[in-house]
């Protein structure tokens, strides 16, 4: 019935119209039945590369996998995938990403290859991206550290934006409305609201994008207005309202011998926080957090000669972070601004970044690239040490060298000179692919990764009511060695039923971790501290088939993670060991031809994430294991063409409603920590419906 009623609302107060004198030419994607398993992939890649013959393992959601999703954020995409975890801060309302047992601050996010910056530990830029405008998303685990440099310890999440198509013009929009749990007011004050208006156009050798959207998140189990602090407190599954805007636009010129572009993207966000009644003096305090973020991107790929390209990057991130706070009096509903510590404070974070990559074909089975890459970090504001600056230059080189028929190898080697901290004199890399025939493919490789310490860990200062988070200016580089290996059997696209089976392991070893620590000055006073002894391990095991109008995947994995306190619990009665977690995901998508109709179910089962702290009983500290509940994540989505270039999306997101996770220890690895208890996770089983329009010509 609900659902019902959201189609009738978003039919009827939404209008599509398109003169009937023009020529549509229908150009929706391929749904993902009809696709190939032979996706091409660029990330660490010398040139566009078929994934069967990439010699790193790399998993691919192409853009209508993300469609058929009817997803809102990249997070929506990346919750049913196996390694990826997420948890929120329900303080600032932000979220952050897990990868195979590593926190974000080890994962790399990329945006057509340019690292995107973020102002703390989470990385809250992964959901700053436009998803109307991604083309596919490449994620490959594991170091890349000779290829990308630093925090590319877990793996790395590149995602690749939209080219220009075949077509002289194209005009798409999207319009979707969403409940927030069981909360939703047609295009008003409750659920979760979305519309997106973009085109393109190229004439000759000249194109031009642009794209705008706009996201308004009204939150969640909202606290009145007039609720004291224990009635706020007394419900956690709170979510703050978030709205966002979203543009950018591409220029291109292409060529037979070059291919360059300008891409820019600009996001504004603004989460709102509303603060509990004082009962004594009728007032609260409110706080905005204010996130303006540009990118500017120019690259360009030249064909120097048949067997000589040139590759070069120029990149200029800038981020804005504000706090905005201000007293709210009931009593005559004015507004005042707060002077109290930090309540106003603006923080600037930018990064300048150029790359260059020459890729020379020796022979046809020899192959090299050197390339140079230059970093700036830069900071200011209230909360930072004074205006610091790191400068990191770098050198590398990688060959892949086809020895005979069956064996590719591919060594790296990686120079570093950074400003502030010791970069290790040079970080390896070995990869090798082995095709043991034509249907199974062998895949082993090692890498040396570091991770520098970022400006926020050396320098940013969080200090409010409840905190004291201070930075450590002599904090090391983390450092990591890597293995990982894969087993892949895929058969030819001509067979009746197409199969990819995978199955992967990997372990790390990280050495001089940054984490959280209390203050050996200070013990009220928390900073960041390189502690050692911290693995993880675990492996894979993903099928996908493809029969007719069908396709299906269905994976499994089991990661584990060893800590610091996990050695030192033998001291308590607690043998060492790693503790483990499994998770099991699927696809699955199936097409009427008749009917224009696609239904997919996506879902992933996560089991219970345990890990040693340190935690205090008494007067005695020792090593505790805590533990985070088991949950299951579903959505069932149903997409339907009503005419030439306009598709209904309908569906359920977060089929088993679940809302909060039982915990049993304090997290201590974010800077707004939780006590035991329930954890918040999502907002409820949401009903969705929504209409895409594209046209071309």
């Amino acid at each position: 019935m609900r659902l019902a009623l959201l189609c009738c609302a978003l039919i009827f107060c939404t209008e599509i119209s398109v003169a009937q004198t023009v020529k549509r030419v229908e150009k929706i994607q391929q749904d993902s039945t009809r696709a190939t398993l032979n996706e091409v992939v660029v990330t660490g890649e010398y040139q566009q590369q078929s994934l069967k013959n990439s010699v790193y393992r790399t998993r691919i959601i192409d853009s209508e996998r993300i469609r058929l999703r009817a997803a809102t954020n990249i997070q929506q995409v990346l919750n049913t995938e196996l390694g990826f975890r997420f948890s929120n801060d329900m303080t600032l309302g932000t979220s952050d990403v897990q990868l195979m047992g590593m926190s974000g601050r080890n994962v790399k996010i990329l945006l057509d290859g340019v690292p995107m910056i973020d102002r703390n530990d989470s990385r809250e830029s992964l959901n700053q991206i436009d998803i109307n405008t991604i083309e596919r998303i490449e994620i490959v685990e594991g170091p890349l550290s000779v290829s990308y440099g630093s925090d590319a310890l877990a793996g790395v999440i590149n995602i690749i934006t939209k080219g220009p198509g075949k077509e002289n013009w194209n005009l798409n929009a999207r319009v979707q409305e969403e409940t927030a749990g069981s909360e939703y007011k047609p295009f008003g004050d409750q659920g979760v609201h979305l519309q997106h208006l973009g085109g393109g156009w190229q004439q000759n050798r000249w194109s031009v994008m642009a794209g705008l959207s706009h996201q308004d998140f009204t939150g969640f189990n909202l606290a009145p207005a007039t609720a004291t602090a224990e009635e706020v407190a007394s419900v956690i599954n709170r979510w703050k309202p978030k709205e966002q805007w979203l543009a950018n636009t591409r220029i291109g010129y292409r060529s037979a011998k070059a291919n360059v572009w300008y891409r820019a993207d600009y996001v504004n966000e603004v989460i709102d926080s509303k603060g509990a009644l004082n009962p004594n003096t009728y007032k609260s305090i409110n706080q905005k957090y204010v996130t303006d973020r540009w990118t500017h991107q120019v690259q360009g790929d030249f064909r120097l000669q048949d067997n000589l390209n040139l590759n070069g990057m120029v990149a200029y991130s800038n981020l804005k972070r504000a706090t905005q706070t201000s007293i709210h009096d009931f009593t005559d509903g004015s507004d005042v601004t707060s002077t109290g510590q930090a309540e106003q404070d603006v923080s600037k974070f930018n990064t300048v970044t150029a790359r260059t990559t020459l890729v020379y074909k020796l022979s046809p089975g020899l192959s090299f690239q050197p390339g140079m890459e230059f970093n700036r970090d830069a900071a200011d504001g209230a909360r930072i040490k004074g205006s610091p600056v790191i400068n990191d230059y770098s050198l590398f080189l990688s060959s892949e060298w086809k020895a005979i028929d069956w064996l590719m190898l591919r060594p790296g080697l990686r120079f570093t000179k950074n400003s502030v901290y010791d970069a290790p004199p040079v970080i390896p890399s070995l990869n090798v692919k082995i095709k043991l025939n034509p249907l199974y493919d062998f895949r082993i490789g090692y890498a040396s990764g570091f991770r520098a310490p970022a400006l926020r860990e050396l320098y940013y200062d969080f200090i409010d009511a409840s905190h004291t988070i201070i930075g450590n200016e002599n904090l090391k580089a983390e450092q990591s060695n890597s293995f990982n290996a894969s087993l892949t059997r895929s058969n030819d696209d001509n067979a009746a039923v197409r199969t990819r089976i995978v199955l992967t392991g990997f372990y790390n070893y990280f050495r001089n971790r940054i984490d959280y620590g209390l203050s050996a000055e200070d013990p009220t006073v928390t900073t960041l501290i390189n502690i050692d002894r911290f693995k993880t391990t675990g492996g894979t095991m993903e099928g996908t088939a493809i029969w007719k109008d069908f396709q299906a995947s269905l994976g499994f994995s089991m990661i584990g993670t060893y800590n610091k306190y996990a050695a030192d619990a033998d001291a308590y009665g607690e043998s060492p060991q790693f503790v483990w977690s499994p998770e099991v995901n699927t696809n699955l998508t199936y097409t009427f031809p008749k009917w224009d109709a696609t239904v997919n179910f996506s879902g992933k089962f996560t089991g219970t994430r345990r890990i040693y702290v340190l935690a205090t009983a008494g007067a005695v500290e020792q090593a505790q294991l805590t533990k985070t509940g088991s949950f299951t994540l579903a959505d069932l989505m149903f997409t339907k063409k009503i005419f030439n270039g306009l598709n209904l999306n309908a569906g359920v997101k977060n089929l088993f409603d679940v809302t909060s996770l039982s915990n049993t220890g304090t997290d201590t690895g974010a800077a707004h920590s939780t006590g035991a208890g329930p954890v918040p996770y999502q907002y409820g089983r949401s009903y969705v419906v929504g209409l895409n329009f594209n046209i071309s010509k």
